[in-house]
């Protein structure tokens, strides 16, 4: 359950919240602006519009597919590199994901506020043309010396790349159509998810672990010259307004440290967005502690069917590509919902993997994986969305790196903290208690939605227009 994201933006790049809109209207719905003022014309018409007639938005997104895909050729093909040819030790194998981590804690909340002060477009074709250079040195790394820092500075590029697209997303894209760029991007990753190893399976099946570094290289390459005409486009900053959350926003004058400041004073002030990433943490850190042991639990359990995995894999997969296909066609979605029913049904399915047995049937795995893909597929893109549209458009860099860096912390401690307790009371017992553990956050999150995301009218919503009920065909 990787994260990844996506962003949107108000009438014509100006994003600036309308002013005609009621002093009691929640900040949790979404409504179309009656009254655009005359300079938001050409995006007010766009609103009307499918989302794939915004160019800019078809580009963005073609990019970070290209790049999402490469990305799954590429981890494939390191892992097979590291523990079949190399034949590296454990420890060395473990220190993978925490050299893709580190950068992520180091320059999270940094990158967001670059992503914020600096020329977005520049910043993604700047971060892909160093990954590819980083790629084809892995390409020729001789050993894990050599590769484990080529993997942390191409990690680096992702941290300082993921804020940059989430903010350019926001502003290229109306708001009313944001739930839909939201669902489109976490659909690619769920896609990528599942036909990203099989592809990679395929082509190690015939070729080197190094065709598939390969890919990734010229998937980035692609994705750089896709977003290469965008490199010139001109981006409005917000004017100075206050809001009852968000206070001002940064003048250019300030310097790089104020802005950064700014970033985390801006997320305490904000309770829907402050709530929603802690909330993240917490059922994160609990999914996190089991998400590595899954062979553990079926070597365990059924030690002569190495299918399990592929079969768990493949339906998480698919629930959450189903969810996200059936969320782009409903008109609403309440923020408590979708983030807690998400932790509910991830819960719920980790916790009965913990009571699986030698006789349980493949069936019943797929569907327990379903389950969790389901949840994973409603909380992640409810997330995406509401980090978006309650965000103010000049803060959205910065949040997302700031998210970025806490989760990051998170995707260390948690693995570590899942094997002790592994060996401590066994994989069925820990799969059990972290199961019910997050459904109870879950719950809590549905129970306690009205406190937590400030609901003020009506249950929070994500309302879609007619535009955005197109969906994916």
């Amino acid at each position: 359950m990787k994260q990844q994201s996506s962003r949107t933006e108000e009438p014509h790049l100006s994003n600036v919240e309308n002013p005609s809109r009621p002093a009691n209207s929640s900040r949790n719905d979404v409504f179309p602006s009656s009254t655009p003022d005359d300079s938001s014309g050409e995006s007010a018409s766009q609103t009307s519009k499918s989302l794939w007639a915004n160019l800019r938005f078809v580009r963005l997104f073609v990019a970070y597919a290209l790049a999402t895909f490469g990305d799954w050729f590429d981890a494939l093909a390191i892992q097979v590199m590291v523990a079949y040819r190399w034949g590296a030790d454990p420890l060395i194998i473990a220190l993978i994901p925490v050299c893709m981590a580190v950068p992520g804690i180091l320059f999270g909340s940094v990158a967001g506020a670059l992503a914020d002060r600096l020329h977005k477009v520049r910043i993604m074709i700047l971060c892909d043309g160093i990954t590819i250079a980083l790629t084809v040195g892995i390409l020729f790394a001789p050993s894990p010396a050599w590769l484990l820092p080529l993997l942390a500075l191409r990690a680096m590029m992702s941290v300082f790349h993921v804020p940059a697209q989430q903010a350019l997303t926001r502003q290229i894209v109306a708001e009313e159509q944001l739930f839909q760029a939201s669902s489109l991007n976490g659909f690619v990753n769920q896609c990528a998810k599942i036909a990203g190893p099989l592809l990679g399976a395929v082509v190690l099946a015939f070729f080197s672990p190094q065709i598939c570094i390969l890919i990734n290289a010229c998937a980035r390459l692609l994705s750089g010259a896709v977003l290469w005409p965008l490199r010139r486009l001109a981006e409005k900053k917000e004017p100075v307004i206050q809001s009852e959350n968000a206070g001002e926003v940064p003048k250019e004058s300030e310097s790089f440290f104020t802005q950064w400041q700014e970033g985390w004073r801006y997320l305490r002030r904000s309770r829907a967005v402050r709530n929603t990433i802690v909330f993240g943490c917490l059922g994160l850190m609990s999914i996190l502690m089991i998400e590595y042991q899954f062979t553990t639990l079926f070597r365990g359990i059924k030690p002569g069917d190495e299918s399990l995995l592929g079969w768990l894999g493949s339906s998480v997969g698919a629930g959450a590509v189903f969810i996200i296909l059936l969320l782009n066609r409903l008109p609403r979605l309440g923020y408590g919902w979708g983030l807690g029913g998400g932790y509910f049904l991830i819960g719920t399915g980790i916790a009965a993997l913990g009571w699986v047995g030698p006789d349980t049937s493949t069936a019943w795995i797929i569907v327990l994986g379903l389950c969790i893909g389901l949840g994973n597929g409603l909380f992640m893109v409810t997330m995406n969305y509401l980090l978006q549209k309650e965000t103010s458009p000049d803060y959205v860099g910065r949040v997302f790196g700031i998210q970025n860096s806490l989760y990051s912390v998170v995707l260390i401690a948690a693995p570590l903290a899942g094997g002790a307790l592994i060996r401590s009371v066994g994989p069925s017992p820990t799969f059990q208690m972290i199961g019910l553990v997050t459904l109870a956050i879950g719950l809590g999150g549905i129970l306690l939605q009205r406190m937590l995301w400030s609901i003020s009218r009506t249950s929070s919503s994500v309302e879609k227009t007619g535009s955005a009920q197109q969906g994916i065909s």
